[in-house]
């Protein structure tokens, strides 16, 4: 037989859809041909493949090989196929039998020594197998990944020589169980809201954000401790569910980062610096890759310095901060990933920097104040929640050891008993309500109504922050344990607006 087939997959995003490694041994000058749209990766694996396949002690056959990965016109990336190729190679000079490789699936980058090595993008391999029932072998260093994916088989190897013996009957691949030490933790423990001191103001606003899913700008002059809170948001966030966690594994598995079996169900925590470009925060790449914004999905993007982010960087945020999900596309493929991001940024009010206070220590003219700003577009501004001042904090309070500010544990209690209401009531958290659901679950009274619209006309808000103010007031009741929005949930939403205020003022 001089024909083999060999199943495994590709990626394409999130997807992974199946490939026939077909292969031939026809007459001719030796050589070793591959098509159906290789990339560099694919194309040098016929070298990574004829040393593994001698190195392991079997024959290379002198002939002419053509190796055809179907669908043709689905691009192929990486060397995850060199694997398949081996072993379609060994099947078609009849060194292994043809049809111990049917109704199994093959991944794996092969060594010149024959050694398989780990690749990317296992998890949305497995999930897609899952309930197919055919067996995955791959690269022991990938098994704790596919091992997520309850109900697939999965038989990871060191080696070619192992595959080979598994498929000759000689030995059986023993199949991985589920990964041990996999447990929901919290990512950023190391760091508690105990550290922070006064700032009660911001710390309220932490809470709510968490509460609801809200996304928070923290304008204040360097040194008051912004930085510090952002990085204890994680610390009160809810642990992830398991489709959270499966979700944002996906993602990391197909990144160049990788995903690693100790990151399972910890929130990420993303800080990309603001030198960053569009590119790298939304995704990209002729093939397209997630961005900072996917890698952050049921996570947190924290901007610091949000002003010093390019304008047309900052721009590209505001449609996954809307719909929770990027699409990238090229000229050849388009991909969409998940982003559904909490985002949290840090500014200083004015480009004076240190030691303005806004009032007697600030030399920035009212005209400088503005341009630095506008940075920040209005649209931008309209899809970030809450807004609050970082004022200094006094010497005396940084001082004062007899108080112990509540624990991150104490107020994660609050956060998730709040996001239990949420569930209860609407399916999902307030942040995500849509327009109609608002007008459902936001409900206000006359005597609320009125207030609101004074605020809207005196703080000239648009109609995409009047229903961000009912989300947030929304998030407060539940908070305070409440099934209606009273006057003082709403009065305190509306304090959350440090922006406005600021505009108003100039």
């Amino acid at each position: 037989m001089s024909l083999a087939v060999v199943h495994s997959r590709a990626l394409d995003g999130l997807q992974a859809p199946p490939v026939r490694v077909e292969v031939h041994l026809g007459n001719g000058l030796p050589g070793m041909t591959i098509v159906g749209l290789p990339e560099a990766a694919v194309k040098e694996s016929k070298d990574r493949v004829r040393a593994a396949i001698q190195n392991s002690h079997f024959e290379f056959p002198a002939r002419r090989i053509t190796v055809n990965l179907a669908p043709a016109d689905l691009p192929k990336d990486g060397s995850r196929f060199d694997l398949p190729i081996a072993l379609g190679i060994l099947a078609a000079s009849q060194q292994i039998p043809a049809e111990a490789l049917e109704n199994q699936e093959f991944l794996g980058e092969l060594g010149l020594g024959g050694e398989l090595r780990g690749i990317r993008g296992v998890l949305p391999v497995a999930l897609t197998l899952r309930n197919s029932g055919h067996p995955l072998v791959l690269p022991r260093d990938n098994a704790d990944e596919a091992a997520l994916a309850s109900g697939l088989k999965v038989l990871p190897a060191d080696h070619l020589l192992e595959v080979s013996a598994h498929l000759l009957a000689q030995t059986s691949l023993i199949q991985h169980g589920s990964p041990t030490g996999v447990g929901k933790r919290l990512i950023g423990s190391e760091g508690d809201l105990t550290d922070v001191r006064g700032q009660h103001q911001a710390r309220r606003a932490l809470e709510i954000a968490a509460a609801g899913g809200h996304n928070l700008l923290m304008v204040g002059p360097p040194g008051t401790g912004k930085t510090m809170l952002a990085s204890r948001l994680a610390t009160i966030l809810p642990p992830m569910t398991e489709t959270e966690a499966m979700e944002h594994a996906a993602v990391a598995s197909i990144s160049d980062q990788g995903f690693h079996i100790d990151q399972w169900g910890q929130r990420p925590v993303r800080a990309p610096h603001h030198t960053a470009s569009g590119v790298a925060l939304v995704g990209g790449g002729s093939t397209p890759r997630p961005g900072e914004i996917s890698l952050a999905h049921h996570g947190v993007l924290f901007l610091d310095e949000l002003t010093e982010f390019d304008r047309r960087v900052l721009e590209v945020l505001r449609e996954p901060l809307e719909t929770g999900r990027i699409t990238i596309s090229r000229a050849a493929r388009q991909a969409e990933f998940p982003a559904g991001f909490q985002l949290v940024a840090a500014m200083n009010p004015c480009p004076q920097g240190y030691d303005c206070d806004l009032d007697t220590n600030c030399r920035c003219t009212p005209d400088q104040r503005r341009r630095h700003r506008n940075r920040i577009s209005a649209p931008l501004l309209d899809r970030i929640d809450l807004q609050i001042e970082v004022p200094r904090v006094p010497r005396e309070v940084l001082q004062d050891t007899q108080q112990t500010p509540e624990s991150s544990a104490a107020v994660r209690t609050r956060v998730i008993s709040a996001r239990e209401r949420q569930l209860t009531r609407q399916g999902g958290i307030n942040a995500r309500l849509t327009n109609r659901e608002v007008e459902t679950y936001c409900a206000l009274a006359a005597s609320e109504q009125t207030l609101l619209a004074q605020a809207m006309e005196r703080f000239r808000l648009s109609a995409r922050a009047y229903h961000r103010i009912l989300k947030v007031a929304r998030t407060i009741a539940d908070l305070a344990g409440s099934d209606d929005i009273e006057a003082q949930h709403l009065s305190e939403a509306l304090t959350y607006r440090a922006m406005d205020r600021l505009r108003i003022q100039e």
